[in-house]
């Protein structure tokens, strides 16, 4: 079985054609479309953080209100970009947001992606010293962040404080037990990927990675996923690691799905440039009648090899539609497919 979830960019337009007009939609919508998956037997709503952008930014309070109106899905990101974070502060917003949720995060963070502005992060006060780069900065902020979510005691207390403390050291409050095994880092790279399971962290690959041998996507995000299940298995872990992939994956079924994706012939990968040094492998999407759309994505091996599924949906179209393209999935692909 395999966990299906979906992913939200929470994009928002002003233009005729979108159904989500302003932050305040993009931010409603959500909620509403993460009651409708979890109804539809959905497993996973996750929502993807851009700073300076009409998307989804801070994520803790959508997260929180989400798991109020939830009981049993799982709620994520995908991607926190740390660079942008106080790992102190963070731990304190997740931990609430996870105890409102009865225990559902599924925090996803990484050193985030190309970005609206140029070093948005010094923006929120941070710079990474000199000798360290940005993503230096995001792994260390994320390694803070991954220690205090432990739970141990690291602050001495005041002698004459407001209200009495326990003894000893003090931790962060409010501690929410379990989710530092919880935290996931999207990894863009296999090297970063094989950190992130020595540190103890599931595995996030997204829809594109850096190019890494010129072979196909999905070929080389196997290939990412075997090495880091190996670092795991290294590292002497005693639990079981998890794995996501992202997927745009629409299953053709109605009028309104061949008007929005029903293009002829199949798309394949596209490359593209990150930065002036790096070179990026964007994966195809999916978009075909149920049972060619299977065929299909038997054929992707990262998504045999993953255990979660994330559909990136197109918010923009509202919640009514965004709840159908789940809902095909689940009901016409993932039997298909073995996954239900």
């Amino acid at each position: 079985m395999k966990h299906i979830g979906f992913l939200s960019f929470g994009h928002w337009s002003a233009s005729a054609h979108s159904q989500v007009r302003t932050g305040a939609d993009a931010l409603t919508q959500s909620i509403e479309l993460a009651v409708a998956a979890e109804e539809l037997g959905a497993d996973g709503a996750y929502f993807r953080v851009h700073h300076f952008a009409r998307q989804l930014a801070s994520p803790f309070p959508l997260l929180a209100a989400v798991g109020a109106r939830t009981k049993r899905i799982e709620i994520g990101t995908a991607v926190i970009d740390m660079r942008y974070e106080n790992p102190l502060y963070m731990a304190e917003d997740a931990g609430a947001a996870d105890l409102i949720a009865g225990g559902r995060l599924q925090l996803g963070i990484s050193r985030g992606s190309p970005e609206q502005v140029i070093d948005g992060w010094r923006y929120f006060g941070y710079a990474p010293p000199e000798g360290e780069s940005d993503a230096d900065m995001a792994r260390r902020h994320a390694e803070v962040f991954l220690e205090v979510l432990k739970g141990q005691g690291f602050a001495k207390p005041n002698p004459r404080p407001m209200f009495p403390n326990p003894t000893g050291l003090l931790r962060l409050e409010p501690y929410s037990e379990g989710l530092r095994e919880r935290i996931w880092w999207g990894a863009g790279t296999n090297a970063t990927a094989e950190w992130a399971a020595k540190l103890g962290m599931n595995l996030q690959s997204s829809t594109l990675k850096i190019d890494e041998s010129g072979k196909p996507f999905h070929v080389q995000q196997a290939e990412q996923i075997r090495l880091y299940r190996a670092a795991w298995k290294e590292a002497g872990h005693t639990r079981s690691p998890r794995v996501s992939v992202s997927r745009s994956i629409f299953a053709l079924t109605d009028e309104r799905d061949f008007m929005y994706f029903g293009r002829d012939g199949e798309e394949g990968d596209q490359i593209g440039m990150l930065s002036a040094t790096e070179r990026a492998i964007f994966g195809r999407s999916y978009a075909a009648e149920p049972a060619a759309l299977i065929e299909q994505l038997k054929q992707d091996e990262a998504i045999a090899e993953a255990d979660t599924l994330l559909l990136t949906v197109p918010n923009q179209l509202g919640v009514d539609y965004n709840a159908h393209v789940i809902e095909a999935i689940l009901k016409h692909v993932a039997p298909g497919m073995g996954w239900r």
